[in-house]
């Protein structure tokens, strides 16, 4: 019961935000200055938050339930995807990982959110996409989380 109660509530409030897959207007962000560019859904994240390191943008949600920062960044250092990742400090209990040669995936919960970090690596610079979201509504969000995911890149 308290399943399709959170269910139907999910779905309200999807549809009123646009988070349904099918209601998404997507369009390109992009970071002149590193040539980082993504898929990026305009009508969930309609506010703007502050600027992260290096260059890019934080947005969030009208209500303010889900965030996205897209940045790019130096790696002075040159690092590989492990190293990098390493030199975070991401939280022991990862609830997903991947790590190649050219980027690093990574995922988990934290209290009531879930939240979804890639970097991907050219050259001298690191691009990345964070993302955080109600755990409640991860089904909904993985289809949107997939396609900012797959389609960063940059120079």
């Amino acid at each position: 019961m308290k399943r399709e109660i959170s269910t139907a509530m999910l779905v309200l409030a999807a549809s009123a935000c646009g988070a349904s897959a099918d209601a998404v207007r997507w369009t390109k962000y992009s970071i002149p200055e590193t040539g980082t560019v993504v898929d990026f859904p305009a009508s969930i994240f309609t506010e703007q938050g502050e600027k992260p390191d290096g260059y890019g943008q934080r947005f969030r949600t009208p209500d303010g339930r889900a965030d996205i920062t897209i940045q790019s960044a130096p790696n002075a250092a040159n690092d590989s995807p492990a190293a990098f990742l390493a030199k975070k400090g991401p939280p022991a209990r990862i609830q997903y990982k991947r790590v190649t040669s050219r980027f690093f995936a990574v995922s988990s919960y934290k209290g009531d959110k879930v939240w979804y970090d890639r970097c991907n690596f050219s050259g001298r610079l690191v691009h990345c996409i964070l993302i955080n979201y109600p755990a409640s509504e991860e089904r909904d969000w993985d289809g949107i989380v997939t396609r900012i995911s797959m389609s960063l890149h940059g120079d």
